[in-house]
């Protein structure tokens, strides 16, 4: 793996798709100070699945870890961000690139033509298998098999409550605006509504009230399928934010939204045994 000392600021950076220019002015840029970041390559189904990893630097581990699944654009700057923020709350957190047999994001300029052409040809399957590797990579390097956890947003937040019921040995998960019915397909046989009485660990959803994408009577449609499972699942609606609203590089950006959701992320990881190393 690439360390913090061989990669550039400007490496780690990576940069934003195209697909969701314009971006807004209130980017964060989070430092790599007191932490170790890099770029690796996990073995997974027969490939080398590419992945972004970031923890801390002032403590030898073992680090609960965090699986940080990616928006529909990939693992861009945003997401690399996410990492070294969680990475400076005391867990090795790692992003994989969880498209790169179906395609680059960057080589697409219209949102509609990138979940066309590249994101539906996404297999479920194939997307959990990746994540289990991944896991297994970061137990092997410095993390805590016992201390999983995991947070998606948009396209990844739907992918975490999928994960919530494959992996029995996850511990948290929190979902970001991710998408709770769907039309059911050979690479999409299921969707969250269809998975609550699966689901193996606790779940955080964090929504926007304003979500065009994802009405709130599918919300509602999921609360109800998660009390009929009696799972152990909650989920927040922020009434004035909309789909997006953590997502600091874009003008959906709802900055009090966003600060209270991390805030509950972090709480519900430590609350269910998955609390940062300090």
């Amino acid at each position: 793996m690439k360390t913090e000392q061989q990669m550039t600021l400007k490496q780690a950076k990576g940069g934003f798709t195209p697909a969701v220019a314009p971006l807004a002015t209130s980017t964060i840029l989070t430092d790599m100070q007191d932490i170790h970041v890099g770029e690796t390559t996990i073995p997974s189904q027969g490939d080398q699945l590419p992945a972004y990893v970031a923890k801390p630097a002032h403590h030898q581990g073992p680090f609960p870890i965090v699986l940080v699944v990616q928006e529909i654009f990939g693992v861009h700057e945003h997401i690399q961000d996410l990492c070294r923020r969680l990475a400076k709350q005391g867990y090795l957190a790692i992003a994989p690139e969880l498209y790169f047999r179906q395609g680059d994001t960057r080589g697409y300029s219209e949102i509609s033509e990138l979940m066309q052409k590249l994101v539906s040809k996404v297999p479920d399957s194939q997307v959990l298998a990746d994540l289990d590797h991944a896991a297994h990579w970061a137990t092997r390097h410095g993390g805590d098999a016992s201390r999983l956890a995991i947070t998606g947003f948009c396209w990844g937040g739907r992918i975490t409550w999928l994960y919530a019921a494959h992996n029995p040995q996850l511990k948290a998960a929190v979902a970001w605006y991710g998408k709770l019915v769907g039309e059911k397909t050979l690479n999409s046989p299921k969707h969250p509504v269809d998975i609550a009485t699966d689901l193996s660990a606790p779940v955080l959803g964090l929504y926007g009230g304003q979500d065009g994408s994802i009405p709130q009577e599918t919300v509602e449609t999921m609360r109800q399928a998660i009390r009929a499972a009696n799972a152990d699942a909650e989920i927040v609606v922020y009434p004035e934010a909309g789909h997006a609203f953590h997502a600091d590089y874009r003008p959906s950006y709802n900055a009090e939204a966003s600060a209270d959701g991390w805030q509950r992320m972090l709480t519900w990881f430590s609350q269910h045994g998955v609390a940062g190393v300090k």
